[in-house]
């Protein structure tokens, strides 16, 4: 009879992420750097936007020259000349003088703000009146508003999302070097498991794991390479656990756990060269029979068969070690807990985490937490929830009309 697990607390098994290696890196373009995760600081090599530039259709002036104006007691201003897009200004404007911008036009010297088309009227061809003073600054930004130059614009471990590619464009790089998304082998286990593409049988399941397992994968940033469904046969899971350890940063293996007769991935993992067992349970629920091993500089998961089970572990425990094996630092890659109110009263076993799957309810301006009522092992718990809530080990239970956390799934 195998021995049974001895549990290892959660933030335990947390602390291992960092012990990881990245994946490496590589260089890409723009084009390709989309949800990439930079392994590089960069730096300006130039003010941004580097010259002084309207931000508003209007005219060009010194602020001072618009002093006290209303439209009672406008300010008349005589217009100097106009500022064609894309050129740089070739005179500079005095007091009581004016030049026609339009927005993104370059400002000349002499000029600090911009009066707005809307509180100017035109007299003739060489004099405006301003209806409304501007202050010096007013609809403009500097040449150095934006970046200055060697102020660092991006840090390493970011994910470059459009805005970051944008501003990568605006200092003319067109290539970055970003991690590389690390190879997770998806291999999923059991006898009853089967194709999606049959029909199953009694007592058989459709193999759901390698597909949701495989999602989960490719929403944080990483490649999913999939073994296919392994019979609950020692050699067979032990060959190919040991390919898919050999060619890829992470290996997730589905089912077999646990400590039953015909659950083989401890004894599999224990075989493999250069591996060692790290966890084999933690105190959650769902997924207590949860394995961590390390093999050479990767991490191999034993995740419980059930759909669940396994994704919910997969959001709790495993999505942080793929972060770090990724090169997200901690202040981007996680993503903020949502504040809300429980909608009802929640049991919890002494002892244990348990993670409760809640959806999100806005009422009369208040977001709701409602439990997602359910079995550990149906799905349909999981296409209603928005998130996860945590009931600690040493609370008994979460009254209605709380404040909860509610972190959001994947």
């Amino acid at each position: 009879m195998k021995e049974f697990f001895k549990v290892t607390d959660l933030d335990k098994v947390l602390e291992y992420a960092s012990s990881f290696p990245q994946a490496g890196t590589e260089k890409v373009s723009l084009f390709e750097c989309i949800g990439r995760v930079l392994a590089v600081d960069i730096y300006s090599d130039a003010d941004l936007p580097g010259f002084a530039r309207s931000t508003m259709d209007g005219y060009a002036v010194r602020a001072s020259s618009t002093f006290g104006a209303s439209e009672g007691n406008p300010a008349y201003v005589n217009v100097k000349g106009a500022i064609a897009m894309g050129e740089t200004p070739s005179f500079s404007i005095g007091p009581g003088e004016a030049a026609k911008i339009s927005t993104g036009g370059m400002l000349p010297d002499g000029t600090d703000s911009v009066a707005m088309i809307e509180h100017v009227g035109q007299i003739d061809d060489m004099t405006i009146e301003v209806y409304k003073s501007v202050a010096p600054g007013q609809h403009i930004i500097h040449a150095d508003e934006d970046f200055r130059k060697g102020e660092k614009i991006l840090g390493s471990g970011s994910k470059l999302r459009a805005q970051e590619t944008g501003l990568l464009a605006a200092f003319g790089i067109d290539s970055v070097e970003v991690y590389k998304k690390p190879v997770v082998g998806i291999i999923s286990t059991g006898d009853e498991i089967i194709p999606v593409s049959e029909e199953p049988g009694p007592g058989k399941i459709r193999d759901i794991n390698t597909y949701t397992l495989s999602a989960l994968v490719k929403q944080n940033g990483g490649d999913p390479v999939v073994y296919g469904i392994i019979k609950d046969d020692f050699q067979l899971l032990l060959e190919t656990c040991t390919t898919a350890c050999k060619n890829s940063n992470m290996v997730i293996i589905s089912g077999g756990s646990s400590v039953g007769t015909r659950d083989f991935t401890i004894d599999v993992l224990n075989s493999i060269p250069d591996t060692k067992v790290l966890v084999h349970g933690i105190p959650i629920s769902p997924g207590k029979p949860t394995i961590l091993a390390r093999s050479g500089n990767m991490s191999v998961w034993g995740l419980p068969g059930h759909v669940v089970s396994a994704m919910v572990v997969f959001e709790v425990v495993v999505k942080p070690f793929i972060k770090n094996v990724c090169g997200l630092s901690p202040e981007t890659g996680n993503i903020p807990e949502l504040s809300a109110v429980l909608s009802r009263n929640v049991p919890s076993a002494h002892g244990r985490i348990d993670f409760i799957r809640v959806r999100l309810v806005e009422k009369e301006d208040t977001l709701y937490a409602e439990p997602v009522l359910g079995k550990s092992g149906l799905i349909n718990t999981m296409i209603k929830a928005d998130g996860l809530i945590k009931v600690d080990e040493n609370t008994e239970g979460l009254d209605k009309g709380g404040m909860v956390s509610v972190m959001p799934l994947s």
